[in-house]
């Protein structure tokens, strides 16, 4: 059963749901909404001329809708497990448009190449957040949060990361020689290495083709 909000924002409502107590405007993915109760309108957000031809050029746009007024709304998607990441000022989150559920007002994003990822990266592009607020996420499971330090970077599938701080120093690292490669390998050739200070999200399991055309 749930219970009334005791101050305005998003919560973690279970795991496959935030709840979100409105009180002005906050912003959310596309039909993400299951249920609300009070004042409230929910309108398409555009994205402008430049937003427009970066999401034809990248695909990485952010369907977006603004909600407004006074209320409680539930947003949920496909099941997924649900997360909340603070972004502090000062700071940037990176993470990739499947993965957004929804955010305060007070965030803004627009969409950037991953540094180093190149065109072997399949033409990696993120959503990078800023500003002060909280980001409600989405994944397949249990996110795996892994701390990133200069002395032990992280090297992670590009199909299986969620997000990270967007400080941190990206490139592409190919774990396999040509030989290993034409002998048939282990399927893992290239992953994201990561560098700095900071974390990662990764999502504990593969994008698969099928599930990349549905999200």
């Amino acid at each position: 059963m749930v219970q009334p909000a005791v101050e305005p924002g998003m919560s973690v409502e279970n795991a496959k749901c935030i709840k979100y107590a409105v009180s002005g405007e906050m912003y959310a993915r596309q039909g993400a909404m299951v249920a609300y109760r009070g004042d409230l309108r929910f309108e398409r957000k555009g994205q402008g001329v430049g937003g427009m031809l970066k999401r034809a050029v990248t695909g990485e746009g952010l369907p977006l809708m603004a909600v407004r007024g006074q209320g409680e709304a539930w947003f949920a998607h496909e099941a997924q497990n649900c997360f909340i990441v603070e972004v502090e000022p000062g700071d940037q989150f990176t993470v990739n448009g499947r993965n957004v559920l929804c955010f305060d007002a007070s965030l803004s994003y627009e969409i950037r190449t991953v540094k180093g990822s190149g065109i072997a990266g399949g033409g990696l592009f993120n959503s990078v957040f800023s500003g002060q607020g909280r980001l409600g996420l989405v994944c397949e499971g249990n996110p795996l949060v892994i701390p990133v330090s200069a002395q032990s970077p992280v090297y992670v599938d590009t199909d299986a990361v969620v997000g990270w701080t967007a400080h941190l120093q990206t490139s592409l690292h190919r774990s396999q020689s040509i030989g290993s490669m034409l002998r048939g390998g282990s399927g893992e050739t290239v992953q994201l290495m990561l560098q700095g200070e900071g974390f990662v999200v990764v999502r504990p399991s593969e994008l698969t083709p099928q599930k990349a055309q549905q999200h």
